[in-house]
């Protein structure tokens, strides 16, 4: 615990994007939570533009709103 998934648009990262994104998100997971590091997992999904709706919008932001810290504010 705790493990974050985000879900995003395909796009390539270079080894160095990815590792600076594992460092940068562990680090605000440790800093809020009471765990270490070894409990941190983060995974990357990448979700076709068209399945966004489908796969994101519906299931996990209007069914699930009362979780989201954060909601969008698509244009």
């Amino acid at each position: 615990m705790p493990h974050v998934n985000i879900k995003h648009f395909p796009r390539e990262f270079t080894e160095e994007q990815r590792q600076r994104l594992s460092e940068q998100i562990t680090q605000l997971i440790l800093d809020n939570f009471d765990t270490y590091e070894g409990a941190v997992s983060i995974a990357l999904e990448p979700v076709a533009k068209a399945d966004w709706k489908e796969t994101v919008v519906g299931p996990e932001i209007t069914e699930r709103q009362h979780l989201l810290l954060k909601a969008p504010n698509y244009r």
